[in-house]
């Protein structure tokens, strides 16, 4: 039986997933928008850095709902978690799915001369909560 704080991880992730799946599927919508009325400031030559980043940060912020709900669904199939590193795992990924798309959207939006801005330097550290998750949930679920 799954414990107390199993339930709420799993309730925050899952949370997290359809709410990123909604935000990040509304910002499809809207870079297709832009892209079909062919909008200048996004779809001129000058602003490709721009539709770049933010086609990255839709992308990214879309897998990472993805796994939110995966991992959600696949906690309790991660018997040798601790609580503690059930915990940090929750926060890292999170953490992940926050600064990851952020800095994608961030270096787009102050783009500047086919250089994307300084929130860009969000996606390294949100990939690297990510890695981290990622590590102490594979050792969670080995035999």
């Amino acid at each position: 039986m799954a414990s107390n704080q199993d339930e709420l991880l799993s309730l925050r992730h899952t949370a997290l997933g359809w709410w990123c799946l909604f935000g990040f599927g509304l910002l499809g919508l809207v870079l297709e928008s832009l892209n079909g009325f062919k909008v200048g400031w996004y779809m001129d030559l000058a602003n490709s850095t721009r539709r770049h980043m933010w086609t990255l940060g839709h992308a990214h912020g879309t897998l990472l709902g993805l796994v939110n709900l995966a991992w959600a669904r696949g906690l309790g199939g991660l018997p040798r978690l601790g609580v503690r590193q059930r915990a940090l795992a929750s926060v890292f990924l999170g953490v992940a799915t926050t600064l990851v798309p952020l800095g994608f959207f961030a270096g787009g939006l102050f783009a500047y001369r086919g250089d994307p801005g300084l929130g860009i330097v969000l996606v390294p550290i949100g990939a690297l909560a990510f890695v981290i998750a990622a590590l102490f949930s594979a050792l969670g679920a080995r035999r």
